[in-house]
């Protein structure tokens, strides 16, 4: 039960974090924090069970946080190339 609770409260952290900040990289780092959170449930959920199922998930959501880390790192490079800021607010363009 101490696994499920701290998963919980890695993705509530990491939810708080992509609500309230508004810098493009804090917001990367708590989707990772979300991420993570999803790991340490899997594979909690597969110890008890006794099973691999949990842990070959957690390769896959793994393999995918990897992706998503390599691509939102290039949207954010590119962003603070045309912005020059990685604050969301001042980038008015995006609107229209």
């Amino acid at each position: 039960m101490g696994y499920l609770f701290l998963s919980f409260s890695v993705f509530c952290v990491g939810v708080i974090g992509l609500l309230v900040r508004r810098n493009l990289l804090v917001m990367l780092m708590s989707l990772e924090l979300m991420l993570s959170s999803v790991n340490i449930a899997l594979v909690h959920f597969s110890r008890s069970n006794g099973t691999q199922d949990g842990q070959s998930a957690v390769a896959f959501v793994l393999v995918i946080a990897a992706c998503e880390a390599a691509v939102g790192l290039a949207i954010i490079v590119a962003a603070v190339r045309r912005f020059g800021t990685q604050d969301i607010s001042k980038m008015k363009e995006l609107r229209h």
